[in-house]
């Protein structure tokens, strides 16, 4: 079943790779279900059956001209859990923009068929800075990523945005060149208008409301020199507000956890899963 038809007829692209206790992986902006590959491996390695799929908009999957706000995509989450059949004792996984997802899928669908959750490097709470979040970050700052884009999207992905998001610097190089090609490549993918809605909606979208619909174990993994979802506005305060959540801190990490320490990151997720 590679692709999965949405309530209002979108096409997205599923990988479902292995037998056993769903978990399905929700992708980064402006990435794929691709960036999970190695998770998902040893996931299906593990016993597992990993499930991961193209954002609306994005990879593979279809590019409609609406639906790139957080209920629609949530409603997304659902389809595919019902379509593979996966709709029963899963476990759940964002990583940054996908982890609105979990949590709007946790209020929106009341949890349906969910026994546990993970936010990686996740946008939850809520990433824009306002007087109640001072954590956040700026309007200025979000709107400066919009603008770039509609620029020269190919330059500020290669040049400007991934390099952050590994973590690449002048003496700091956690990840390839080659890595950062890749990354352009696959956001150069995705269609500018869902580029676009996309990083306003999870930009703008306040999840606070959402916590309180989190009634399972839930796992949250963020890098403390995370840069592009910095850690006080998200990882820490979604600690907080998640009942029965365990906040797992990687030291002087960046936001790309999956590339930088995916062996670490797998290994965490393993024993979470399994226990």
């Amino acid at each position: 079943m590679p692709y999965v038809k949405t309530r209002d007829g979108t096409d997205l692209y599923v990988k479902d790779w292995g037998s056993g206790r769903p978990v399905i992986l929700l992708h980064g902006w402006p990435l794929s279900a691709d960036s999970w590959d190695p998770q998902m491996m040893a996931l299906a390695d593990a016993g597992f059956r990993a499930i991961a799929y193209d954002r609306r908009g994005f990879g593979r999957s279809g590019q409609p001209w609406s639906g790139y706000d957080y209920d629609t995509l949530a409603d997304d989450l659902a389809d595919v859990m019902a379509a593979t059949g996966a709709d029963s004792d899963a476990a759940i996984v964002g990583f940054s923009m996908g982890g609105g997802e979990v949590a709007r899928y946790m209020s929106r669908h009341g949890g349906k068929g969910v026994v546990a959750a993970g936010l990686v490097a996740s946008v939850v709470p809520y990433m824009l800075k306002t007087e109640d979040n001072p954590y956040g970050t700026p309007e200025e700052t979000l709107a400066g990523i919009g603008e770039s884009i509609q620029k020269d999207r190919a330059h500020f992905f290669r040049d400007t945005f991934f390099k952050q998001f590994f973590g690449v610097g002048v003496i700091s190089h956690p990840v390839s060149d080659d890595v950062l090609d890749w990354a352009t490549t696959t956001a150069m993918q995705a269609g500018l208008k869902p580029t676009l809605a996309c990083a306003q909606a999870f930009g703008h979208t306040d999840f606070r409301p959402d916590l309180g619909a989190f009634s399972v174990p839930t796992l949250i993994i963020h890098g403390t020199d995370d840069a592009t979802v910095p850690i006080d506005a998200a990882g820490r305060a979604a600690s907080v507000g998640i009942a029965n959540s365990q906040l797992v801190e990687y030291d002087g990490a960046p936001h790309g956890l999956f590339a930088t320490h995916g062996d670490r990151l797998t290994s965490d997720l393993l024993t979470f899963l399994g226990r």
